[in-house]
């Protein structure tokens, strides 16, 4: 295993760099206040889309895609230092570079499964910047953290027609505040009564304007209601009709195609959180050379010093098993990095969000303020913990493989 960059990498990394510092910390501040003066608070600030012509300018786009028809052709491994880096505004810089959750999970399942109307319909749009997506699959009545669980329906229509009718209630559906948003892929069972739970589940597309789709409210999160990813809405589907050509894949294809998602999902969302655990140690450190208590600088406190340390020991063990998980993505594919993706997704949000919670402390009473990132970074870091499947489920999957030869 070799980390070193290439010559590819470096050249991105330092351009990214550069428009993080000139362009995308800059805007932090005036994207909020933009927004107060928007006429809808999930309308997209003018600096953002600033910011989206300025990467694009600079060839900082699609990152994220490893196919070269449609993005950059960059490895696992060449894109996970991009990906750490732009963690470090993670509500604006992913945005900026259209690599930003859930467009970036619904570009790969439509590069991957979408046939090639689907593609040119919405794909193409999407790899633009000049939609939004949501991808609609966690439900409030059900423990969508197993999916076989999912309640929502997609039918044939009774009628004859050549369509689907889907009925259903989603719940926390990122995105689908921003008016921008135009398509839902949404998961629901084809096959309820199916001999095998996994092939229940189908996936399909469902325009928003599509009569009986109901956007009803907001979810916030830890009291955020998170504007720069468009919110976390609740969304019902009541005899929602849609062409059976919308369908993505096949019946009774939808569990594996949200495999298929989430594998890349999970290791974005930890590149990411290593660039946020990075922001939150520059923080700590330039609060506790400033502050002083008790008659001397804060970081020359014994227990700040040591949550400093801690902190960056760490960052460096979670980055190279990060690193690894993506050479192994790369050489042997997802299935065969199953195991370090698994741990990955219980080790990092784990350890930032302690990281976080420290820089916090250092912080006072302005580690949980609006004046410093670090709250916003917390509740972000928290909530994965959850997205993408819980600690819980990727633990007990992961035990599971462990004690297999021993059983």
């Amino acid at each position: 295993m070799d980390f070193g960059f290439d010559a590819r990498t470096e050249e991105l990394r330092a351009k990214l760099l550069a428009f993080m510092d000139e362009h995308v910390y800059p805007a932090e501040q005036i994207a909020d206040e933009q927004r107060e003066l928007l006429a809808s608070p999930w309308d997209t600030p003018q600096v953002v889309e600033d910011l989206k012509a300025e990467a694009k300018r600079q060839g900082l786009w699609n990152l994220f895609l490893p196919d070269e028809t449609y993005g950059a052709g960059l490895t696992n491994l060449q894109y996970a230092p991009l990906a750490e880096i732009t963690g470090r505004s993670p509500h604006l810089a992913p945005t900026a570079l259209n690599c930003a959750a859930p467009d970036t999970g619904n570009m790969e399942v439509l590069a991957q499964f979408g046939d090639e109307a689907q593609r040119k319909q919405w794909l193409e749009p999407l790899l633009a910047g000049e939609i939004r997506s949501a991808f609609a699959m966690t439900e409030p009545e059900v423990a969508s953290s197993d999916a076989t669980n999912i309640e929502t329906r997609i039918e044939r229509a009774s009628d004859g027609s050549d369509e689907y009718v889907v009925n259903g209630r989603k719940w926390y559906i990122s995105g689908a505040m921003n008016p921008d948003c135009k398509i839902f892929i949404v998961m629901g069972k084809t096959d309820p009564e199916g001999a095998d739970v996994r092939r229940q589940q189908s996936m399909i597309l469902v325009p928003r304007d599509t009569p009986g789709v109901e956007v009803r409210r907001a979810m916030r999160v830890y009291g955020y209601e998170d504007h720069s990813h468009g919110g976390h809405a609740e969304v019902l589907f009541h005899d929602v009709r849609v062409p059976a050509s919308n369908l993505i894949g096949e019946e009774g294809g939808g569990f594996a195609i949200a495999q298929a998602r989430l594998g890349p999902g999970r290791i974005h969302h930890c590149m990411r959180l290593i660039g946020m655990a990075e922001r939150a140690i520059e923080l700590m450190c330039r609060r506790a050379v400033s502050r002083t208590a008790f008659g001397k600088p804060i970081a020359q406190q014994g227990v700040v010093q040591n949550w400093i340390a801690d902190a960056r020991v760490t960052v460096e063990q979670l980055r190279l098993l990060v690193l690894k998980t993506a050479w192994l993505m790369d050489t042997v594919g997802n299935r065969g990095a199953h195991t370090e993706i698994q741990a990955i997704k219980i080790a990092t949000p784990r350890a930032v969000v302690d990281i976080l919670d420290r820089a916090v402390q250092v912080h006072g009473a302005g580690g949980v303020s609006q004046d410093f990132p670090l709250a916003e970074l917390w509740a972000a870091a928290r909530t994965l913990k959850l997205a993408d499947g819980p600690d819980e489920v990727h633990q007990r999957s992961l035990a599971r493989r462990e004690l297999k030869e021993y059983l």
